[in-house]
């Protein structure tokens, strides 16, 4: 099973570790880095939903939960 949920603007993703940073670019915009490992991704043009490292960026928003022990 997992254990976070993550949703950016284009994709959901199902993983065991994450890791997000926000980060300031150029012009004072800033943009989130994530980092999902053994992660399942939702991509209805993906062939392989199944990987063991992501990593995205996106100025969009960002939302990570922790999926309850008691649902898993």
């Amino acid at each position: 099973m997992f254990r976070y949920v993550v949703e950016t603007e284009r994709r959901f993703y199902l993983a065991n570790d994450v890791k997000l940073e926000a980060r300031d670019a150029d012009g004072g915009r800033t943009y989130f880095e994530i980092e999902l490992g053994d992660a399942w991704v939702w991509d209805m043009y993906r062939p392989a939903r199944f990987v063991s490292s992501v990593r995205v960026v996106t100025f969009k928003d960002v939302n990570v939960e922790e999926i309850p022990e008691k649902e898993m």
